[in-house]
């Protein structure tokens, strides 16, 4: 029997395109979280990521307060903050920011990946072992928050009392365990690192504990999603997202690339097996295909929401994949 269809939000990695500039990565972005707003998307999300020529989103609080501008509805937040890279207090500042301009609809998912090579980490001036302190900077980043109701001089403001959902974000044990102890939402990665999803979902499960924000365990989970016409369209669509995972492994991060009618051409059998895996988590194809491919997901794991990538070089076709998507998994689309 299946499972009623769980809430759609999507995870834009808000690409720079080969031909393109950031400000076109951004404009897009704004128009896509608008777009997926009307398709009746529950979260619009975008992540922290540093020295990379090809993901404009590395002012998270930035982008998603220019993305957020045309949305109504559709929760917005990071997908996530790498909380080691900042302290907790100025996170506060921006997030409580966002909580004023987009009351009861911020997100704020954490992460302790730093996002980013050793180089860059240091031109960041992240400490050495900074990532060993994430779980103390999560419950300091969430005393910021609280009501300015009790004795103290110094407040984060605008975060005082804001309304923000906290999430723990991870693709290992560590995240599982952090978000069940402190009674956390949980996303898990496996749009990237899907080996661990099932162990990972399992074990937070097992060891959540209720706390003010949440009374039962959520999960949300990562999936590669590219949705067209005929499956045909939809695998050479979804070359692009396979190139740019090749990219890593060659130590090549470019621009994003349009796509190619035949990947075998592209890689070796080594890069395959390789990309194939990190991309483990992907339902790609026609709507009904994708509507199998998620209904599956859904039932194999549990999970309470599907967080999509949708890396699709051209604009029109990424935003008829999303369309096709919301339209097959049955959303309220306005």
């Amino acid at each position: 029997m299946t499972a009623d269809p769980i809430p759609l939000s999507l995870l834009d990695l808000v690409r720079v395109r080969e031909g393109f500039d950031a400000a076109n990565a951004l404009a897009e972005a704004q128009a896509i979280a608008a777009h997926v707003d009307r398709l009746g998307f529950n979260r619009y999300w975008v992540a922290e990521h540093h020295n990379m020529q090809s993901i404009a989103s590395a002012a998270t609080s930035v982008v998603l307060a220019h993305a957020g501008q045309h949305t109504r509805r559709i929760r917005i937040g990071s997908g996530g903050i790498m909380l080691p890279n900042h302290a907790p207090y100025i996170i506060a500042e921006q997030f409580g920011t966002l909580a004023a301009l987009y009351p009861g609809r911020v997100d704020l998912g954490l992460g302790r990946a730093p996002g980013t090579d050793q180089a860059t980490l240091q031109a960041i001036r992240t400490p050495a072992g900074a990532a060993e302190r994430f779980p103390q900077e999560v419950m300091e980043l969430m005393h910021w928050f609280a009501p300015a109701d009790e004795p103290g001089y110094v407040r984060a403001w605008p975060a005082c009392g804001a309304e923000v959902d906290f999430w723990i974000l991870g693709s290992s044990q560590f995240g599982a365990m952090l978000a069940a102890e402190l009674g956390l939402p949980y996303g898990f990665a496996s749009h990237f690192a899907p080996d661990y999803l099932d162990e990972a979902l399992h074990l937070y499960r097992s060891r959540f504990k209720p706390s003010a924000q949440l009374q039962a365990p959520r999960t949300m989970i990562g999936v590669n999603v590219v949705c067209a016409d005929t499956s045909v369209e939809a695998r050479r669509l979804f070359t692009t997202a396979q190139m740019s995972f090749c990219g890593i492994f060659r130590g090549v991060r470019g621009l994003s690339q349009p796509p190619i009618d035949d990947i075998g051409t592209y890689w070796t059998p080594r890069e395959e097996a390789q990309v194939s895996r990190m991309l483990g988590c992907a339902v790609v194809g026609t709507p009904a295909e994708v509507k199998a491919g998620l209904s599956a997901l859904q039932e194999r794991t549990g999970a309470d929401e599907f967080i999509i990538v949708t890396d699709i070089w051209d604009p029109a076709a990424r935003r008829r994949s999303l369309a096709l998507t919301a339209e097959a998994w049955g959303l309220q689309v306005e």
